[in-house]
């Protein structure tokens, strides 16, 4: 039977005082005009305390209270962090004793590699590609799988390789390279790789046993970091798949060794939200027991600005 064209009576629709609602945004909560003569601490503060801005603050006081704590704070970083130039950040932060460890993926250190050697990185795939010379730079491909064969050969992982490469080494720019920093300060390195992913795979004295080994150690090394992030701060910058798959399952593994991990925060900072950053470092490994963020926007902005907040709050203790 169809309906007919009935007005919907609403004389006695029932109403409340507005006062007396909860409501998610409020005046203090709301953000303040920037001073002429305030500094990043005070840009912070005038941020509203609503949304992406209050999470942005959290993980700021999450990264501080980890590092006074000497909790631990763990960094995952793609390649784009790298080639954006976000090097001389990084290390600056390294410096201040920001990073604990890093854990990263072959791109990333190939971009790396080429700024300390030559000060640049990042070919025109576009343009190389068609001509047959894509991913052929010959110190590239032979110098790091020298170095990641031989550091194997030694029992060591390939981010130990790799920077051990560079501490036996004075690369011109090397002061812009964060395996440089890392060797420099002694701040444990993993790398992550999918085999025929990057260039150097494609060289002639590519190992897929160096290649295995070594990023099974690194795996093992990396496990043994999540593991000690109790109240720490694991961030995944940049990487969409294979380092939420590799922090998942070190997770999974320090949980099966009865370790709690409680109070872990987590961060995804990238300029899009993916399924598995979003579920495998945001959301599965602090249900219950702590809390993760996501940070969305170009690295290139947010990091440089997380960085400069991280710098004044721990200065104003």
């Amino acid at each position: 039977m169809p309906f007919s064209y009935d007005d919907f009576r609403l004389d006695d629709v029932r109403t409340y005082p507005l006062k007396s609602r909860a409501s998610k945004a409020r005046t203090e909560d709301f953000a303040r005009p920037f001073a002429s003569t305030a500094s990043v601490g005070a840009f912070l503060d005038s941020l509203p305390n609503i949304l992406a801005a209050a999470d942005f603050k959290a993980v700021v006081r999450a990264i501080v209270d980890a590092r006074r704590a000497d909790a631990g704070v763990v960094w995952g970083l793609g390649a784009h962090v790298i080639k954006t130039g976000l090097g001389p950040v990084m290390i600056d932060l390294m410096e201040r004793g920001f990073v604990s460890a890093i854990a990263t993926n072959g791109a990333a250190v190939i971009h790396d590699f080429e700024i300390a050697l030559v000060g640049a990185t990042s070919e025109d795939v576009d343009e190389s590609l068609g001509a047959g010379r894509f991913g052929m730079a010959e110190e590239t491909g032979r110098l790091l799988n020298v170095a990641i064969a031989d550091g194997v050969a030694a029992g060591l992982g390939i981010g130990q390789a790799v920077t051990r490469f560079f501490a036996g080494r004075e690369p011109q720019f090397a002061r812009h390279s964060i395996l440089s920093a890392a060797a420099r300060l002694r701040i444990p390195v993993t790398v992550h790789v999918a085999i025929g992913t990057d260039i150097i795979h494609m060289h002639p004295a590519a190992s897929g046993a160096a290649l295995g080994e070594g990023s099974l150690r690194d795996f093992r090394y990396f496990v043994s970091n999540v593991a000690r992030l109790e109240r720490g701060v694991y961030l995944n910058c940049g990487s969409a798949v294979l380092l939420p798959e590799v922090s998942l399952k070190a997770v999974a593994l320090a949980r099966n060794k009865g370790l709690a991990l409680a109070g872990l925060t987590t961060v995804n900072l990238d300029f899009v939200r993916s399924y598995r950053p979003q579920t495998n470092v945001v959301s599965r490994p602090t249900a219950g027991s702590g809390r993760g963020y996501s940070l969305v926007g170009h690295h290139e902005l947010l990091i440089p600005l997380l960085a400069a907040a991280l710098v004044e709050r721990d200065a104003a203790k």
